[in-house]
């Protein structure tokens, strides 16, 4: 079989189709994620007792087991325990369990970033006057924020590439598209051709936009 434009061409057209659903998926779990992952840090950050335990327990979970695991876990598993969750979405088990699973590798780049301010500044904030909540508004998050940056990037990156396996549970996304469209017409080559070339200019995309944006916030501390 001939490698052929067109079938590219055509699973380019499907996997477009499908790209509000990544489009979506990636937004949402990059949202949820980045909010438990700041939680979580500031947690650690500032020593909040009774908690410190847990957020150690759930760092080494997530980071230590396969995601793909994972949503099957969340999706096929705890239904059986939990008969509730049978009517769970495929997708929304992909949004519950890849933002747990993402948070736990934003909340260590938070809490390194956060560990990057100069204790002293924090306490010359104090001496100032300062009460905590401003400490942190105004000395602590816009340095953090500046540090963060370059890894939340990869992480953001992750979440885009990470979407491929909602296709397990079920989900339409442009990885499922191209696995439908490669077993209808037996045209895996340009499936999966298509496929890389799709991620790869999303990745690209996505990359420049945070580049830019992190030209954009060293220009305030230049």
């Amino acid at each position: 079989m001939r490698f052929s434009v067109e079938g590219v061409l055509n699973v380019l057209k499907a996997m477009l189709e499908a790209m509000p659903t990544t489009m979506l998926l990636s937004v949402s779990v990059l949202i949820i994620s980045l909010a438990i992952a700041t939680v979580m840090a500031f947690c650690e950050f500032f020593h909040v007792k009774y908690v410190q335990g847990f957020i150690k327990v759930y760092t080494s979970f997530f980071r230590g087991t396969p995601l793909v695991a994972q949503l099957f876990f969340f999706y096929f598993g705890l239904p059986n325990i939990i008969p509730s969750l049978i009517c769970i979405t495929g997708f929304t088990s992909a949004i519950v369990t890849m933002s747990l699973n993402n948070s736990a590798y934003i909340k260590e780049a938070l809490r390194g970033a956060l560990l990057s301010v100069d204790k002293g500044q924090l306490e010359a904030g104090r001496s100032l006057g300062y009460t905590e909540k401003q400490v942190v508004r105004l000395i602590v998050i816009p340095q953090a924020i500046r540090v963060a940056i370059p890894a939340l990037a990869n992480s953001f990156v992750d979440i885009l590439k990470g979407t491929s396996m909602a296709f397990t549970v079920g989900v339409i996304e442009i990885t499922a598209a191209a696995q439908l469209y490669s077993a209808s017409t037996l045209r895996f080559f340009e499936g999966y051709c298509g496929l890389i070339l799709m991620y790869w200019v999303l990745v690209v995309i996505l990359e420049q936009l945070l580049k830019l944006l992190e030209k954009r916030m060293n220009r305030s501390f230049e």
